[in-house]
C-alpha cells in the first residue's frame, strides 16, 4: 500500500511531504520532501532505510523513526509533529491502521 501525508509543522510554516511504500504491506520505504533543514536531517537518515511495520510499532519510542528524530530534532524541534506524521504514514503503508487526518489545535490560554 503506498500513503502519502502533508505535514503543516505549525508556527515555522515549514512543510513536508511523506509518501510511504509497502508492496507487501509490511517493509515501508520512505520518500520525504521538506524545505525544514532539520527535517531534512532526518530524512537523510531514514531514506536508505526499510521500516519493517509490525516491528516499528512493537519498538515504538526506540524504533527507528523516533530514535533518529531524537537524534536529528533537538532544541524547541524535539515536540515537531513531523515525526508523528512520518511514523503514522509507516503505519498505513504497513497496513497496520487506517488512513485518517491527524490534528492538533492550538489556542492561547
Amino acid at each position: 500500500m503506498k500513503c502519502s501525508a502533508r505535514i503543516e509543522a505549525g508556527v515555522c510554516g515549514f512543510q513536508t511531504t511523506v509518501t510511504a511504500d509497502s508492496p507487501d504491506e509490511q517493509m515501508v520505504t520512505l520518500a520525504i520532501r521538506t524545505d525544514c533543514e532539520k527535517i531534512a536531517a532526518l530524512a537523510e537518515a531514514l531514506s536508505d532505510k526499510q521500516i519493517d511495520a509490525y516491528d516499528e510499532i512493537a519498538r515504538g519510542s526506540e524504533g527507528v523513526i523516533l530514535s533518529a528524530a531524537r537524534e536529528k530534532l533537538l532544541g524547541c524541534c524535539a515536540a515537531c509533529a513531523v515525526p508523528v506524521g512520518i511514523f503514522k504514514s509507516v503505519q498505513v503503508a504497513g497496513g497496520v491502521a487506517l488512513p485518517k487526518d491527524i490534528e492538533i489545535r492550538m489556542a492561547p490560554g
